[in-house]
């Protein structure tokens, strides 16, 4: 009799851990369909009822989704933050306690992905805002831009404040630290709009770090779009004192110093309102170490850049608009002086808007700060 009992107390035991093991290993495989997604949306078939089973899920899955987001592509990630979205809201909703201790945690560690490492600030902020404020200071110099953000908003909110209890040198040293830590153009132009009304001077061609002195060299031929594709010389050798057949006629590089806020390197002041034409900048940058940077470029024409005569990135467009840091290169700087060339290509559209022949370029780390150059 007790062998029995023992027996069906094991059967029991066994068939629970089955019922348990089964839900998991569902989930298992319905988590790796998601991530299996490949970016010309293959396997979005099956991505429906995988969806179904993980938003399904209970609010302790959270973290799991969000971990899964390390590394996935723009069609898995956009699946498993619906699935964590649809998650949280029921749990909300029906009162369900969210794993807070564990999604700060995910939060905390910045090795994972910064649009996971957001959403788990949002459902806490969600669920505590008095938790997630305390939180924010800590991503002032966040890799993630989507935390820094906000970290800098609420120092610039707090010095606002301070400048309308009219402590005026208390709210410069706010707004200064504010400055110091926004990337976005957006932000730091308010800063500086607030800290000049304060009466303080802001360099924003050191702000932003701006590299301002260049050689200029135009025009060569672009009639058609053709000197995209072409080599002219610059590119095959740095010759500053040389002078070599333009467009039209010999030319020479030039010397060139912007003075513009946002660093814009402006071929039109030099060379006039050419058309179908083609320039080149050159400049030398010096870094005290060999280090990691990127190398941050805004231009609305056709560009090209090469690095201590590597060749970088190109885009062959025209006027299509213009944002700081629209293209983003990783690069190695060398020890020393880094040569960097950028050929800039004009078209012949003759309406008003399509004037601009300039660019803008700065050297950063990861996280958008400024590195300047060593002389």
């Amino acid at each position: 009799m007790a062998s029995r009992i023992l027996a069906f107390l094991a059967f029991t035991r066994l068939n629970s851990i089955l019922c348990v093991a089964a839900p998991d290993a569902e989930w298992s495989r319905a988590l790796e369909t998601i991530t299996s997604i490949r970016a010309e949306g293959k396997g979005n078939d099956l991505a429906k009822p995988a969806w179904k089973l993980l938003s399904a899920g209970p609010a302790s899955s959270i973290p799991a989704l969000l971990e899964a987001m390390d590394g996935a592509n723009d069609y898995s990630a956009n699946w498993l933050r619906s699935a964590v979205e649809t998650i949280a809201q029921r749990s909300v909703a029906m009162g369900e306690k969210l794993p807070l201790d564990a999604l700060e945690k995910h939060l905390l560690d910045l090795r994972h992905s910064p649009r996971a490492r957001r959403m788990a600030y949002e459902i806490i902020d969600q669920a505590d805002a008095n938790r997630a404020r305390k939180l924010l200071p800590g991503f002032l110099n966040d890799p993630g831009s989507e935390l820094r953000r906000e970290a800098v908003q609420q120092v610039v909110s707090e010095a606002l404040k301070i400048r309308s209890a009219d402590d005026k040198r208390v709210a410069v040293a706010e707004f200064q630290r504010a400055l110091g830590f926004a990337r976005d153009v957006d932000q730091i132009e308010t800063i500086a709009k607030q800290l000049t009304e304060l009466g303080q001077k802001v360099d924003l061609q050191q702000t932003f770090g701006w590299v301002t002195r260049w050689k200029l060299i135009a025009p060569f031929d672009n009639v058609g779009g053709a000197g995209f594709a072409r080599v002219f010389p610059p590119e095959e050798k740095i010759d500053l004192t040389g002078e070599f057949e333009g467009k039209a006629g010999r030319i020479r590089w030039q010397n060139y110093e912007t003075l513009s806020e946002y660093g814009k390197v402006d071929f039109n002041k030099t060379f006039t309102a050419l058309k179908g034409a083609a320039g080149y900048a050159y400049a030398e940058f010096v870094s005290p170490t060999a280090r990691d940077a990127e190398i941050r470029l805004g231009c609305k024409t056709g560009w090209k850049v090469w690095l201590n005569g590597r060749y970088l990135f190109s885009r062959d467009e025209y006027h299509r608009g213009v944002e700081i840091d629209q293209y983003r290169m990783p690069v190695r700087l060398e020890a020393g002086i880094n040569r960097i060339l950028v050929k800039n290509c004009q078209n012949e559209q003759t309406e008003t808007w399509a004037s601009e022949w300039e660019f803008q370029l700065r050297i950063t780390d990861a996280l958008g700060t400024p590195i300047a150059s060593a002389r």
